[in-house]
């Protein structure tokens, strides 16, 4: 036999043997494939769900604009509403689920006066809105009809009025007075009253005094926007209640807002450098009882916007937006710059732990003025000023769009 033959031999009988062992070690329902059964996976029925990470729900949207005459005769309706704006707007925070807020105003006159318009845009930050409010004064007018018309329009066409989700808008139309309809290029009360219907934008209005012929246009609106009409006293019917909490609450208040730390680029700081010192003028100019129910709102929720601004910095690290280790010191404040690092992550948790102290504090104490002010109103007979028939109409309309108000929850003074 040739040693090619042999070689050939042994690797035949090599496999086979290899073969033949391999065979007695596989698994029952082998068939000679080459391979062995496998498993049959098991597959889901295509009707079974599975399960999605859960989507964050936003928050339902109030949107508020204020429609002011502020002619000679309004100056009770002005002076109330400065006293009672910050107290609307703790009405308004208290619903369930708890709203996101925006407010905007126009006040106005009549041609020939200082202004005719004046707007402020719906807007987070409530203080512009009150700053605004707080330099209104009554005066002008006199000869009756107001531009009404004019100050309609402008808040159904001007206000920027929000259109991403599902949103309460308002307004509140609240005067004296009837429109002059004998001026050129005014748009009716009543085109302004269709437009906003079909916009979804509901009108109120709370009509000073007793003149027959306010009363029937501003019932018109009303029922063309889907809104309600109220009457109330001629100096707005505001019953301000001073109570025993309002000056800790005020001096509370202003602490709050000195945990405020801006960071970001140079206009950015610029802008929260501005918006605290306008917070600081309120601190200080503010009736007691409204810086009461600020202080209260700024200690909210919902009032998170309106007290910290576009860009704070404890926040921002708190809730992990930034961190502070790549921040580069220009867009700290200025007080911030020179320090170590170490010194920079103290001085932003000590603000923190001072703000939570504050806020709970506040809350405490916001609780038992809400308790006073309740029993004082329990005492009252008056069917309720401007401020009342807001929250009236709210707390009717917001049912629309799935936000509760507990009518026993009382109004702030």
């Amino acid at each position: 036999m040739s040693p090619r033959l042999t070689r050939t031999a042994l690797t035949l009988a090599l496999l086979a043997g290899l073969a033949a062992s391999a065979s007695a070690d596989l698994p029952i329902g082998w068939c000679g494939t080459g391979l062995p059964e496998q498993p049959v996976p098991t597959i889901e029925p295509a009707h079974v769900a599975q399960p999605q990470p859960a989507q964050p729900v936003a928050s339902p949207r109030v949107e508020v604009g204020f429609v002011l005459d502020t002619t000679g005769s309004m100056g009770g309706l002005i002076d109330g509403a400065k006293q009672t704006i910050w107290s609307i707007a703790n009405a308004i925070a208290t619903g369930e689920p708890h709203p996101d807020i925006s407010m905007g105003l126009i006040g106005y006159r009549d041609r020939g006066d200082d202004y005719v318009t004046t707007l402020t845009p719906l807007t987070e930050d409530l203080d512009a809105v009150y700053s605004t409010l707080m330099g209104f004064s009554a005066g002008g007018g006199g000869d009756g009809p107001e531009s009404v018309n004019q100050a309609l329009h402008e808040a159904i066409t001007n206000i920027s009025w929000s259109d991403d989700r599902p949103t309460l808008r308002m307004i509140y139309l609240v005067g004296d007075a009837e429109p002059h309809m004998d001026y050129d290029q005014d748009v009716p009360f009543t085109e302004s009253a269709r437009l906003a219907a079909e916009r979804g934008i509901i009108i109120n209005t709370i009509q000073c005094g007793a003149s027959p012929t306010t009363a029937d246009v501003w019932q018109q609106i009303a029922r063309a926007a889907e809104g309600e009409y109220f009457a109330i006293a001629q100096d707005g019917g505001v019953d301000v209640i001073a109570t025993p909490f309002d000056t800790e609450l005020s001096e509370l208040g202003s602490q709050l807002g000195q945990t405020v730390v801006g960071y970001g680029d140079a206009a950015t700081q610029r802008e929260q450098e501005a918006r605290q010192d306008r917070a600081a003028g309120l601190d200080a100019s503010a009736p007691a009882p409204a810086a009461a129910e600020r202080a209260i709102y700024n200690a909210s929720g919902a009032g998170g916007a309106n007290l910290l601004g576009r860009q704070e910095l404890v926040d921002a690290v708190q809730t992990g937006q930034v961190k502070l280790e790549e921040l580069p010191p220009e867009q700290l404040p200025e007080n911030m710059r020179d320090m170590s690092m170490d010194e920079r992550v103290a001085y932003v948790e000590q603000q923190g732990e001072r703000r939570a102290e504050i806020q709970t504090r506040i809350n405490e104490i916001g609780v038992q003025r809400q308790d006073f002010l309740a029993q004082e109103r329990a005492r009252s007979v008056g069917e309720g000023g401007f401020d009342q028939k807001v929250i009236e109409a709210l707390r009717r309309q917001a049912e629309r769009f799935g936000i509760a108000y507990k009518e026993s929850k009382p109004i702030g003074g």
